[in-house]
């Protein structure tokens, strides 16, 4: 056992970690372990197979489904999204485009602010979770949400952007979002087990969210019960190694948009900046994260090196404790 294997599993162990972690190099596994419970009452072990929901490391998907119909030709970067919405949340304004909502300087207001909750198990959503079963059924909760900036002004975080992102791809392509995702994205790079997955009716493959602290607890309450652009995509450990892999190598979407979905739009000369649906470090490692009631996700990879630390967790703070460690190990 190396000495990051060592840290890495009584780190994990330590902690209570539940979930899988997977170190590889050009797809050549150099860590991967399993720990804890994917179903608490029914003892099932996870394994490194488990799909993990990603919260908001869906949105690198959402990017590059939205990218991939720039491609195409059926969006462009700069297209206001008023023509798309048509007469849709009207609070949106008519100057705001699909890349300031793919870099969060569109200044719209968001249904689900993470800056004014210490917890965000303290989230309500504004209707049951059953409702929001498609995107289109999202439209009445991202309405009536007032600007916070101007277009292209500042980088304000926002998940109402990214579901919006997914409104205008369904409409753009006359597809439902997540069908998008898995042709546009998922299909490109072979991955079968990158799903959105209804929260009602998870396959045993799937790892249940348990809420921090609360036994037996699941999340199915605290989350839509299916996920749209801002996040409730399905995946493994393996297959976001392929996603990086394929997206950096050019093999989702060409590698000119590979390029400008890569340059830094923060503009706040902090260490971590962010492109169009990810974040870079400054010295060039690449990051996507996602934390939500009974879910947390954290993946790194080094196109330098191509190099891929990933951790998912089927509780809300699970990958914290691994997620220095991670950061040291990307860079060496």
């Amino acid at each position: 056992m190396s000495d990051f294997d060592g840290e890495l599993d009584a780190a994990a162990r330590e902690s209570g970690f539940s979930g899988a972690v997977l170190v590889d190099r050009a797809g050549s596994v150099i860590t991967a372990a399993a720990y804890g419970l994917a179903d608490r009452r029914s003892a099932i072990a996870v394994e490194l197979s488990t799909q993990f929901g990603l919260a908001s490391g869906t949105k690198l998907f959402t990017a590059l489904t939205v990218t991939s119909l720039i491609e195409s030709g059926q969006l462009q970067l700069d297209l206001p999204v008023r023509g798309p919405l048509g007469t849709d949340l009207p609070l949106i304004g008519d100057d705001v485009t699909i890349e300031q909502l793919l870099s969060h300087r569109s200044g719209i207001g968001d249904y689900l602010d993470e800056s004014l909750f210490d917890d965000i198990t303290d989230f309500e959503l504004p209707v049951p979770a059953q409702r929001l079963w498609s995107t289109e059924q999202y439209v009445p909760i991202l309405d009536g949400h007032p600007r916070v900036s101007a277009p292209g002004a500042e980088f304000e975080y926002n998940n109402g952007g990214y579901v919006v992102l997914a409104l205008i791809a369904e409409r753009a392509a006359g597809r439902p979002f997540d069908v998008l995702v898995r042709e546009r994205v998922c299909d490109r790079v072979g991955v079968k087990a990158t799903r959105f997955l209804r929260s009602d009716e998870l396959p045993r493959s799937a790892a249940l969210g348990y809420l921090d602290g609360e036994g037996l607890r699941t999340n199915v309450f605290h989350l839509p019960v299916l996920g749209s652009g801002d996040g409730g995509i399905y995946s493994t450990v393996a297959d976001v190694g392929a996603v990086w892999r394929a997206f950096v190598g050019g093999r989702i979407v060409s590698p000119e948009l590979v390029r400008q979905m890569l340059v830094p739009r923060r503009g706040s000369g902090d260490a971590l900046d962010y492109g169009l649906g990810v974040w870079i470090h400054r010295d060039g490692v690449l990051e996507v994260h996602g934390y939500d009631a009974g879910v947390s996700f954290y993946s790194l990879h080094d196109p330098a090196s191509s190099t891929t630390c990933t951790a998912i967790s089927n509780t809300g703070k699970g990958t914290w404790a691994l997620e220095e460690l991670l950061a040291h190990r990307v860079r060496q």
